[in-house]
């Protein structure tokens, strides 16, 4: 076996190209998008390369058949955020079912990382946001995965643990019947803030998509940014997040709460368009554009995905959490029939606040999925990511 950095046009191709081998018998896989894959380790379109770098490699066997894949990066806004040694990650890992080609994969990143003073390594991650390719499935293989997000074979959960990774953190996808009824206790908070005139509700309007943009902005930076490996949202990165959105957005599943006329919460709902994109193959192009239209107009999806919920700081623990959601549910159970199944994304095992509200929301974990660390001085103890 042997391994290749990804440099050429031939490398690139094969390293989009593993998985749709491997997963071929595999009837839940959803292929992603190439142009997906190819922004990340884009320059001039992943603006994370302002702050870090990235290299991949692809192993392939003694007949030259490419049986692995795999990236590392540093990003150094968040390398030493809360961790008591500076860490990388490593991510966009594909492999047959051998720990010697693993091994190898894990070795070459390491070596890597470590000739750039890193001391221990996250995997597998994203080179960017961690709301994308996140984690490793271990539980849910038999539901579709979401839209950018990891769907991996049950052996990998083995590949990384024999390498010596430890579970740093969990996260939990919630799946609930949108008609479903909520919990009295979330019920009873809505009634409470619904009383209190210096809150208001509202879902977004794309025509004032610019005032929402910086709206999401604030109350982000008040809600995740002090959270580990998060960094703050700049107004450059919350545009580019909208303008990815924006052709997708359903204004009326994306609502927001503000306190005095400012805005102090949202609640961020998408239509899950992996169920668009699973019948386009992996290509956007003119064919696959023509499907994406097609399916949206017939209105094929019925998958509301759950994609983040933010309460600015000074107003969580006053029910806003209930209410903002109660007023969702308003417009999707009753006024706004659209989806009859609700996923939650990303729900990580430190966050206990959020799984509280979740609980209450309703619904039962579908999938988990694990952000290993590996310490390369394994006589250090480990810790798992502290809980808020």
């Amino acid at each position: 076996m042997k391994i290749i950095e990804v440099i050429t046009s031939r490398d690139k191709r094969e390293f989009i190209q593993l998985p749709v081998g491997l997963y071929k018998k595999e009837p839940n896989w959803i292929r992603p998008l190439d142009k997906d894959l190819e922004t990340v380790f884009d320059q001039e379109q992943n603006k994370t390369f302002k702050n870090g770098t990235c290299i991949r490699w692809i192993l392939v066997n003694d007949q030259q058949k490419t049986i692995g894949r795999i990236a590392a990066f540093i990003n150094e806004k968040t390398k030493l955020k809360d961790n008591d040694q500076p860490t990388g990650g490593v991510g966009f890992f594909e492999c047959i079912n051998d720990q010697k080609a693993a091994n190898l994969l894990f070795d070459q990143s390491k070596e890597w990382l470590e000739k750039q003073g890193i001391e221990a390594m996250d995997g597998p991650i994203n080179f960017g946001d961690r709301d994308k390719w996140w984690g490793c499935l271990v539980d849910g293989f038999d539901i579709e995965p979401n839209y950018q997000c990891n769907y991996n074979f049950p052996y990998y959960q083995e590949l990384f643990e024999n390498y010596g990774f430890q579970v740093y953190f969990k996260q939990y996808t919630f799946i609930r019947n949108t008609f479903d009824p909520f919990h009295p206790r979330i019920m009873k908070k809505s009634d409470i803030l619904n009383a209190d005139p210096d809150y208001t509700f509202e879902h977004m309007k794309l025509k004032q998509l610019p005032k929402y943009t910086e709206d999401f902005r604030l109350v982000y930076n008040k809600a995740w940014a002090n959270h580990d490996g998060v960094v703050e949202m700049t107004k450059e990165q919350s545009k580019s997040i909208m303008k990815q959105m924006k052709p997708i957005i359903d204004e009326k599943i994306i609502w927001f709460a503000y306190y005095k006329g400012d805005p102090v919460a949202f609640y961020i709902n998408l239509p899950e368009v992996n169920q668009i994109f699973k019948h386009v193959n992996g290509k956007l192009d003119i064919i696959g554009k023509l499907k994406f239209v097609w399916h949206k107009w017939r209105k094929t999806n019925k998958k509301m995905l759950g994609l983040v919920f933010g309460v600015a700081p000074e107003h969580q623990g006053k029910g806003l959490d209930g209410a903002l959601v109660m007023a969702t549910a308003q417009m999707v159970q009753k006024d706004y029939r659209r989806y009859p199944i609700l996923e939650m994304n990303w729900i990580g095992d430190f966050n206990r606040k959020m799984i509280l509200v979740v609980k209450q929301v309703g619904g039962d974990i579908g999938k988990t999925h694990h952000t290993y660390r590996k310490l390369f001085d394994e006589t250090i103890p480990f810790e798992r990511m502290k809980i808020k």
